[in-house]
């Protein structure tokens, strides 16, 4: 049967898990981690993605892509201000899209997303010895039907198979709840990168019903970061009137020192952050350093605020499952800034319990979305597990006055399906426009707007006489379908949605080809650096066995020594014909070398020498070789 996986899609890492043996198991990447940066990198045609990206980005800042997660799925005036805070260049796209502007070509967030997915997805295959195409990607529980789409649209990208987008929280409850027995009432407290969610869920007898889910997606550990950023660049300015934030190079090592201070002092009271000619003076061309000793307190009143806001969303998730904090058995930390230490006392204030940090943070989620891809794909080492969810955010439409008419409320257990009929309100009016809108304000204005659909062809009838029939259809993963039809007529309308916050059929599948070419193009490079490197690693051999070989005939010593330079050479220009000749030349010039120190040693130490003997699969020579007679 084949596999699915399991994807937590992070702001800051992202994590892949497969079920292996009834267990879900975290796959570690090509480069041997659990977790895997959510960074993309353009460097001239290459695409870097994961740790190789992070490592370079201080010096490539504009063109080294982090936290897009936030603006998935997002409108420009949603995040025109978290846009202003990044070292690359973050613009409105057409429609009031989010684009992302490197060296003049523009990204979508979706692409910059499915470069992370496929970098994961690629690892995934190699480590499993199979090809992956089918998996669950994990959503925060606030993402709203924009931001579920546009992760879905990241995975199509890519080249995947989504079988279902998932909560965060929900995923961190399956692999919390997976082998333990009775019954509990679990809140998952998620603060990640980017978001942060609330889920309040009963588990037992293999039954997980989400019963509330509230929370902020525009707060997670980004921003704790960035507190620490305008201290030190605020500082700085203070001493050397120079604003850090305005050069791209200072603001990356600013972004990236801030989160590590941020990590040492969830261990410690008081950290350090150094940097070494961070700028220089405009006038003296002199180099400039900054450094700052950061206590928690300090840190603690940088983010008073952000901390307070953490406590709204659970009040009001325990408020909509009609709970109190005596009603929670278990309290479970999902999301690396969970370990900052003012957030457990948060946690513990509210509920009144000490929070269970037997799950690790950064993995758990994308455990329990192994265990979600196993459910689908039918893994009988599951037994039956029911996940019931619920959709985050009310549904509804826009009438006459501004407001908004809900139709699916918020904490509606998903799948859910719901119709209402609606009439016009002029005399013969022909069309209608829908607007369909999510939020929990009064009036339309003030909530997000999913998409208009017009409904034309009416016939001509007195205002409230025709009957229009709204179906607003939510699916497993949280996405929304809406339909309509008039009628009285007994004719079916046509709806044309026009939804400017995520990307269209012929955009998605324009993606997909260019990801695909993108796949090749990074084969071919891929291939070509490996010959570059193969052949450097048979120079370095070839002048190895010079030196080892202090018998050999000097002649033959400056054979292979002009051989080695040759490949060199052609390592340095990297020209594929030099580099194949070069090749085939220095093989059969380090061939010729050892046989005749093989045919040699006899007459030095009156024994055999065998070549073959301990050699590993990849080194050129893999013939035994005997003593001439």
């Amino acid at each position: 049967m084949p596999k699915a996986v399991g994807i937590d899609l992070g702001t800051t890492n992202s994590v892949i898990s497969v079920m292996e043996g009834g267990r879900p198991e975290v796959i570690v990447n090509a480069e041997g981690a659990r977790t895997t940066p959510s960074v993309v990198a353009f460097k001239g045609d290459e695409r870097l993605v994961g740790q190789i990206a992070r490592r370079q980005a201080a010096l490539n800042p504009q063109a080294t892509i982090f936290e897009i997660k936030r603006f998935i799925g997002r409108r420009w005036d949603e995040v025109s201000q978290e846009a202003g805070r990044s070292p690359f260049k973050v613009k409105e796209g057409a429609g009031g899209s989010v684009r992302v502007d490197v060296n003049g070509k523009e990204y979508a967030p979706e692409q910059v997303s499915a470069e992370v997915l496929r970098k994961l997805v690629a690892d995934a295959s190699a480590k499993l010895g199979e090809k992956i195409v089918d998996v669950v990607i994990t959503v925060p529980a606030y993402f709203d039907n924009s931001q579920r789409e546009a992760t879905k649209q990241a995975g199509e990208i890519a080249g995947l198979n989504v079988l279902r987008v998932i909560n965060e929280p929900t995923a961190a409850a399956l692999a919390y709840g997976l082998e333990r027995k009775g019954n509990e009432t679990v809140l998952v407290f998620d603060l990640g990168g980017g978001t942060f969610d609330v889920t309040i869920l009963e588990l037992g007898d293999g039954v997980f019903e989400v019963k509330s889910t509230s929370g902020d997606t525009h707060l997670g550990g980004a921003d704790f970061d960035q507190r620490i950023v305008d201290w030190l660049a605020t500082e700085f300015q203070k001493e050397n009137s120079f604003d850090l934030r305005k050069d791209p190079q200072a603001l990356q090592r600013l972004i990236e020192a801030s989160e590590k201070a941020k990590i040492e002092l969830s261990s410690g009271s008081e950290t350090t952050v150094s940097l070494p000619f961070i700028t220089f003076d405009p006038e003296t061309r002199t180099p400039q350093h900054l450094e700052r000793t950061l206590t928690r307190a300090k840190f603690e009143e940088l983010t008073a605020d952000l901390l307070r806001r953490v406590r709204h969303p659970v009040e009001q998730a325990l408020a909509d499952a009609k709970m109190s904090a005596s009603d929670i058995n278990e309290v479970i930390l999902v999301g690396g800034s969970t370990r900052i230490p003012a957030v457990k006392r948060i946690v513990k204030d509210i509920t009144g319990k000490e929070p269970n940090e037997s799950v690790n943070p950064d993995e758990a989620v994308a455990l329990g979305a192994a265990v979600q891809a196993g459910i689908i794909m039918g893994d009988s080492s599951l037994g039956d597990i029911v996940l019931v969810d619920v959709t985050p955010l009310t549904l509804g439409v826009e009438v006459k006055g501004g407001m908004i008419a809900p139709m699916i409320t918020r904490n509606t257990t998903v799948p859910a399906k719901k119709t209402e009929i609606y009439t016009t309100a002029a005399n013969n009016q022909p069309g209608v426009e829908i607007n369909v809108l999510q939020g929990e304000r009064p009036m339309a204005s003030d909530n997000k707007s999913l998409g208009r659909f017009n409904l034309e062809g009416i016939p001509p009838m007195a205002a409230g006489r025709p009957q229009i029939e709204v179906t607003f259809d939510i699916d497993a993963n949280g996405i929304l379908h809406v339909t309509a039809k008039e009628k009285t007529s007994g004719k079916e309308a046509s709806i044309r949605i026009d939804n400017t916050t995520t990307l269209d059929k012929n955009d998605v599948e324009k993606m997909v080809k260019e990801a695909e070419q993108n796949a090749a193009a990074d084969k071919i490079r891929k291939e070509k650096v490996e010959k570059r490197n193969n052949l450097d690693s048979l120079r370095v051999q070839a002048l190895s066995q010079i030196e080892e070989s202090a018998g050999a005939d000097q002649s033959a010593k400056d054979t292979l020594k002009t051989a080695a330079d040759e490949a060199e050479e052609a390592v340095r220009s990297d020209d594929d014909t030099k580099i194949a000749d070069a090749q085939k030349k220095l093989e059969e010039e380090l061939r010729t070398f050892m046989t005749a120190a093989q045919q040699a040693a006899p007459a030095a130490d009156g024994g055999g020498v065998d070549l073959g003997k301990d050699k590993k699969d990849d080194d050129v020579i893999d013939a035994d070789f005997k003593p001439a007679d």
